[in-house]
Protein backbone atom coordinates (compact mmCIF):
# COMPACT_ATOMS: atom_id res chain seq x y z
CA UNK A 1 0.00 0.00 0.00
CA UNK A 2 1.25 3.61 -1.03
CA UNK A 3 2.31 5.65 1.94
CA UNK A 4 0.55 8.94 1.58
CA UNK A 5 2.63 11.87 1.62
CA UNK A 6 0.76 15.05 1.80
CA UNK A 7 3.28 18.61 2.53
CA UNK A 8 1.55 19.39 5.40
CA UNK A 9 4.47 21.32 6.57
CA UNK A 10 4.69 23.76 3.43
CA UNK A 11 1.49 25.53 4.77
CA UNK A 12 3.13 25.65 8.56
CA UNK A 13 4.07 29.43 8.57
CA UNK A 14 0.56 30.70 6.37
CA UNK A 15 -1.68 28.93 8.45
CA UNK A 16 0.27 29.82 11.89
CA UNK A 17 -0.20 33.61 10.54
CA UNK A 18 -3.64 33.25 10.35
CA UNK A 19 -4.15 31.46 12.98
CA UNK A 20 -2.45 34.47 15.09
CA UNK A 21 -4.76 36.75 13.63
CA UNK A 22 -7.68 34.83 14.24
CA UNK A 23 -6.71 34.39 17.79
CA UNK A 24 -6.10 38.50 18.35
CA UNK A 25 -9.32 38.90 16.17
CA UNK A 26 -11.48 36.70 18.89
CA UNK A 27 -9.34 38.43 21.74
CA UNK A 28 -10.53 42.28 20.45
CA UNK A 29 -14.27 40.50 19.96
CA UNK A 30 -13.98 39.20 23.82
CA UNK A 31 -12.72 42.08 25.59
CA UNK A 32 -14.44 44.61 24.21
CA UNK A 33 -18.18 43.44 22.38
CA UNK A 34 -18.27 40.39 24.88
CA UNK A 35 -20.45 37.33 24.82
CA UNK A 36 -24.27 37.10 24.96
CA UNK A 37 -25.04 35.57 28.16
CA UNK A 38 -27.94 33.64 28.36
CA UNK A 39 -30.42 33.42 31.14
CA UNK A 40 -28.65 30.79 32.84
CA UNK A 41 -25.70 33.66 33.69
CA UNK A 42 -27.92 36.85 33.79
CA UNK A 43 -30.74 35.96 35.53
CA UNK A 44 -34.38 35.87 35.23
CA UNK A 45 -37.61 34.25 35.92
CA UNK A 46 -38.28 30.21 36.56
CA UNK A 47 -41.31 28.79 35.75
CA UNK A 48 -41.91 25.17 36.43
CA UNK A 49 -44.88 24.18 34.48
CA UNK A 50 -46.99 21.20 33.81
CA UNK A 51 -49.12 20.82 31.00
CA UNK A 52 -52.99 19.79 31.19
CA UNK A 53 -52.31 17.50 27.82
CA UNK A 54 -49.18 15.50 26.62
CA UNK A 55 -49.61 16.48 23.02
CA UNK A 56 -48.87 20.29 23.75
CA UNK A 57 -45.00 19.39 22.05
CA UNK A 58 -41.68 22.12 23.35
CA UNK A 59 -41.49 23.87 20.18
CA UNK A 60 -45.69 25.18 20.24
CA UNK A 61 -44.56 25.98 23.76
CA UNK A 62 -41.23 27.79 22.73
CA UNK A 63 -43.30 29.42 20.16
CA UNK A 64 -46.06 30.88 22.64
CA UNK A 65 -43.43 31.76 25.05
CA UNK A 66 -41.57 34.14 22.30
CA UNK A 67 -44.25 35.31 21.29
CA UNK A 68 -45.43 37.25 25.09
CA UNK A 69 -42.09 39.94 24.76
CA UNK A 70 -40.38 37.90 27.50
CA UNK A 71 -36.81 38.42 26.53
CA UNK A 72 -34.64 35.40 26.57
CA UNK A 73 -36.39 31.97 26.68
CA UNK A 74 -35.18 28.42 27.39
CA UNK A 75 -37.24 25.76 27.60
CA UNK A 76 -36.77 22.28 28.99
CA UNK A 77 -38.75 19.30 29.30
CA UNK A 78 -38.12 17.09 32.10
CA UNK A 79 -39.74 14.62 34.64
CA UNK A 80 -42.66 13.11 32.21
CA UNK A 81 -44.01 14.19 28.90
CA UNK A 82 -45.67 17.02 30.09
CA UNK A 83 -43.48 19.38 32.58
CA UNK A 84 -41.24 21.86 31.26
CA UNK A 85 -39.04 24.30 33.15
CA UNK A 86 -39.28 27.47 31.41
CA UNK A 87 -36.66 29.93 31.93
CA UNK A 88 -37.03 33.91 30.44
CA UNK A 89 -35.10 37.14 30.83
CA UNK A 90 -38.28 39.23 32.55
CA UNK A 91 -38.48 39.37 36.05
CA UNK A 92 -42.08 40.91 37.18
CA UNK A 93 -42.70 38.99 40.18
CA UNK A 94 -42.88 41.87 42.33
CA UNK A 95 -46.35 42.79 39.98
CA UNK A 96 -48.88 40.42 41.72
CA UNK A 97 -51.10 39.90 38.19
CA UNK A 98 -48.20 39.33 35.91
CA UNK A 99 -47.83 35.09 36.65
CA UNK A 100 -51.75 35.05 36.54
CA UNK A 101 -51.88 36.81 33.10
CA UNK A 102 -48.87 35.25 31.59
CA UNK A 103 -50.90 31.91 32.91
CA UNK A 104 -54.16 33.28 30.76
CA UNK A 105 -52.32 34.19 27.67
CA UNK A 106 -50.50 31.12 27.51
CA UNK A 107 -53.75 29.09 27.43
CA UNK A 108 -54.89 31.52 24.71
CA UNK A 109 -52.17 30.99 22.72
CA UNK A 110 -51.84 27.24 22.99
CA UNK A 111 -55.65 26.41 23.85
CA UNK A 112 -54.72 24.60 26.80
CA UNK A 113 -54.24 25.14 30.45
CA UNK A 114 -50.83 24.95 32.16
CA UNK A 115 -50.47 24.27 36.21
CA UNK A 116 -47.42 26.60 37.38
CA UNK A 117 -46.20 24.30 40.00
CA UNK A 118 -43.34 26.86 40.68
CA UNK A 119 -42.04 30.06 40.20
CA UNK A 120 -39.03 32.27 41.23
CA UNK A 121 -36.27 34.67 40.67
CA UNK A 122 -33.14 33.71 39.12
CA UNK A 123 -31.45 36.18 40.32
CA UNK A 124 -27.61 37.90 39.63
CA UNK A 125 -26.52 36.46 42.48
CA UNK A 126 -26.82 32.79 41.27
CA UNK A 127 -26.05 33.70 37.55
CA UNK A 128 -22.39 34.92 38.57
CA UNK A 129 -21.95 31.92 40.83
CA UNK A 130 -22.38 30.19 37.65
CA UNK A 131 -20.62 32.00 35.56
CA UNK A 132 -17.49 31.77 37.97
CA UNK A 133 -18.13 28.15 38.53
CA UNK A 134 -17.89 27.73 34.49
CA UNK A 135 -14.76 29.93 34.08
CA UNK A 136 -13.47 27.16 36.86
CA UNK A 137 -14.29 23.71 35.22
CA UNK A 138 -12.66 25.54 31.62
CA UNK A 139 -9.58 26.45 33.90
CA UNK A 140 -9.20 23.62 35.50
CA UNK A 141 -9.43 21.35 32.51
CA UNK A 142 -6.74 23.29 30.88
CA UNK A 143 -4.55 23.09 34.03
CA UNK A 144 -4.91 19.05 34.14
CA UNK A 145 -4.86 18.42 30.46
CA UNK A 146 -0.92 20.55 30.91
CA UNK A 147 -0.12 18.53 34.01
CA UNK A 148 -0.81 15.05 31.79
CA UNK A 149 1.25 16.24 29.15
CA UNK A 150 3.74 17.28 30.83
CA UNK A 151 4.18 14.17 32.22
CA UNK A 152 3.28 12.25 29.35
CA UNK A 153 5.74 14.05 26.77
CA UNK A 154 9.07 16.28 26.99
CA UNK A 155 7.99 19.69 27.76
CA UNK A 156 8.39 21.00 24.47
CA UNK A 157 5.24 18.71 23.68
CA UNK A 158 3.11 20.61 26.45
CA UNK A 159 4.07 23.85 25.12
CA UNK A 160 2.69 22.48 21.58
CA UNK A 161 -0.36 21.22 23.18
CA UNK A 162 -1.56 24.27 25.46
CA UNK A 163 -1.00 26.41 22.89
CA UNK A 164 -3.41 24.28 20.48
CA UNK A 165 -5.49 24.29 23.31
CA UNK A 166 -5.42 27.80 23.79
CA UNK A 167 -6.52 28.13 19.92
CA UNK A 168 -9.26 26.40 20.04
CA UNK A 169 -11.14 27.46 22.87
CA UNK A 170 -10.53 31.59 22.08
CA UNK A 171 -11.68 31.12 18.28
CA UNK A 172 -14.74 29.04 19.47
CA UNK A 173 -15.27 31.92 21.67
CA UNK A 174 -14.95 34.58 19.51
CA UNK A 175 -17.24 33.01 16.90
CA UNK A 176 -19.72 33.01 19.52
CA UNK A 177 -18.79 36.99 20.34
CA UNK A 178 -19.25 37.84 16.48
CA UNK A 179 -22.54 36.60 15.95
CA UNK A 180 -23.93 36.93 19.02
CA UNK A 181 -24.55 33.74 20.01
CA UNK A 182 -26.05 32.69 23.40
CA UNK A 183 -23.47 31.22 25.53
CA UNK A 184 -25.58 29.22 29.07
CA UNK A 185 -24.53 26.12 30.44
CA UNK A 186 -24.75 23.56 27.44
CA UNK A 187 -21.50 26.13 25.58
CA UNK A 188 -19.68 25.71 28.70
CA UNK A 189 -20.28 21.76 28.47
CA UNK A 190 -19.38 22.13 24.68
CA UNK A 191 -16.08 24.04 25.47
CA UNK A 192 -14.80 21.29 28.11
CA UNK A 193 -15.50 18.52 25.51
CA UNK A 194 -14.00 20.46 22.73
CA UNK A 195 -10.43 20.65 24.83
CA UNK A 196 -11.04 16.62 25.76
CA UNK A 197 -11.54 16.07 21.87
CA UNK A 198 -8.16 18.51 20.98
CA UNK A 199 -5.89 16.78 23.15
CA UNK A 200 -6.95 13.43 22.22
CA UNK A 201 -5.97 14.76 18.59
CA UNK A 202 -2.89 15.91 19.52
CA UNK A 203 -1.94 13.22 22.26
CA UNK A 204 -2.00 10.88 18.56
CA UNK A 205 -0.12 12.35 16.49
CA UNK A 206 3.07 13.42 19.27
CA UNK A 207 2.82 9.63 20.14
CA UNK A 208 3.94 9.28 16.25
CA UNK A 209 6.22 11.69 16.52
CA UNK A 210 8.14 10.76 19.32
CA UNK A 211 8.03 7.01 17.91
CA UNK A 212 9.44 8.47 15.01
CA UNK A 213 12.36 10.70 16.71
CA UNK A 214 13.99 7.44 17.75
CA UNK A 215 13.37 5.27 14.46
CA UNK A 216 14.80 8.53 12.15
CA UNK A 217 17.80 9.96 14.18
CA UNK A 218 18.90 11.72 11.45
CA UNK A 219 15.73 13.58 9.58
CA UNK A 220 15.23 17.00 10.52
CA UNK A 221 12.01 17.46 12.77
CA UNK A 222 10.19 19.86 10.22
CA UNK A 223 10.09 16.68 7.86
CA UNK A 224 9.53 14.05 10.61
CA UNK A 225 6.28 16.08 11.94
CA UNK A 226 4.93 16.08 8.47
CA UNK A 227 5.91 12.32 8.45
CA UNK A 228 3.75 11.71 11.67
CA UNK A 229 0.48 13.49 10.28
CA UNK A 230 0.63 11.53 7.20
CA UNK A 231 0.88 8.22 9.26
CA UNK A 232 -1.84 8.95 11.38
CA UNK A 233 -3.95 10.65 8.67
CA UNK A 234 -6.57 8.00 7.75
CA UNK A 235 -7.32 7.61 11.60
CA UNK A 236 -7.58 11.83 12.31
CA UNK A 237 -10.15 11.75 9.31
CA UNK A 238 -12.16 9.02 10.54
CA UNK A 239 -12.66 10.21 13.99
CA UNK A 240 -12.80 13.79 12.64
CA UNK A 241 -15.91 13.18 9.87
CA UNK A 242 -17.25 10.44 11.84
CA UNK A 243 -18.32 12.72 14.81
CA UNK A 244 -19.13 15.74 12.65
CA UNK A 245 -21.77 13.69 10.92
CA UNK A 246 -23.32 12.83 14.42
CA UNK A 247 -23.02 16.08 15.47
CA UNK A 248 -24.57 17.44 11.93
CA UNK A 249 -27.37 15.39 12.48
CA UNK A 250 -27.94 16.73 15.90
CA UNK A 251 -27.61 20.80 14.84
CA UNK A 252 -30.58 19.37 11.97
CA UNK A 253 -32.91 17.57 14.10
CA UNK A 254 -31.75 17.98 17.50
CA UNK A 255 -34.48 20.68 18.04
CA UNK A 256 -33.94 24.47 19.26
CA UNK A 257 -32.14 23.57 22.77
CA UNK A 258 -29.24 21.27 20.78
CA UNK A 259 -28.35 23.60 18.38
CA UNK A 260 -26.16 25.81 20.19
CA UNK A 261 -24.18 23.05 21.85
CA UNK A 262 -23.99 21.33 18.64
CA UNK A 263 -22.95 24.45 16.92
CA UNK A 264 -20.24 24.39 19.12
CA UNK A 265 -19.02 21.03 18.87
CA UNK A 266 -19.12 21.16 14.91
CA UNK A 267 -16.67 24.71 15.53
CA UNK A 268 -14.37 22.73 17.97
CA UNK A 269 -14.24 19.38 15.84
CA UNK A 270 -13.48 21.18 13.11
CA UNK A 271 -10.55 23.31 15.19
CA UNK A 272 -9.34 21.10 17.14
CA UNK A 273 -8.46 18.59 13.99
CA UNK A 274 -6.72 21.86 12.07
CA UNK A 275 -4.61 22.49 15.35
CA UNK A 276 -3.18 19.21 15.85
CA UNK A 277 -1.56 19.64 12.52
CA UNK A 278 -1.25 23.17 12.14
CA UNK A 279 -0.74 24.86 15.94
CA UNK A 280 0.60 21.70 17.56
CA UNK A 281 2.81 20.29 15.73
CA UNK A 282 4.79 23.50 14.28
CA UNK A 283 5.52 24.62 18.07
CA UNK A 284 7.93 21.14 17.86
CA UNK A 285 9.89 22.35 15.22
CA UNK A 286 9.86 26.03 16.50
CA UNK A 287 11.67 24.76 19.70
CA UNK A 288 13.97 22.41 17.47
CA UNK A 289 12.87 19.30 19.27
CA UNK A 290 15.22 16.29 17.80
CA UNK A 291 16.30 12.71 18.85
CA UNK A 292 18.76 14.21 21.59
CA UNK A 293 16.05 15.61 23.48
CA UNK A 294 14.11 12.56 24.00
CA UNK A 295 17.38 10.50 24.87
CA UNK A 296 18.38 12.95 27.40
CA UNK A 297 14.94 13.16 29.01
CA UNK A 298 15.02 9.48 28.85
CA UNK A 299 18.47 9.26 30.57
CA UNK A 300 17.19 11.79 33.08
CA UNK A 301 13.94 9.28 33.84
CA UNK A 302 16.19 6.24 34.18
CA UNK A 303 18.69 7.69 36.56
CA UNK A 304 15.63 9.28 38.75
CA UNK A 305 13.98 5.48 39.03
CA UNK A 306 17.27 3.73 39.68
CA UNK A 307 17.19 2.44 43.18
CA UNK A 308 19.83 4.60 45.30
CA UNK A 309 22.51 2.56 47.36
Amino acid sequence: MEKKNIKFNSFYKIFNIASSILVLFSLILLLFKGLNFGIDFKGGTLIEIRTSNETVNISKLRSAFNSLDLGDVSIKNFGKKNDYIVKFEKKNLNDPKFISNLKTKLSDKIGETFDFRRVENVGPKVSAELLKSGIIAISLSLAAMLFYIWIRFEWQFSVGAIIALFHDVFITLGFFSLFSLEINLSIIAAVLTIVGYSMNDTVVIYDRVRENLKKYIDVKIFDLTNTSINETLSRTLITSVTTLLALLSIYLFGGEILKGFSLAMILGVIIGTYSSIYIANPVLVYLKVNHNTIVKEENKSNINSEPQP
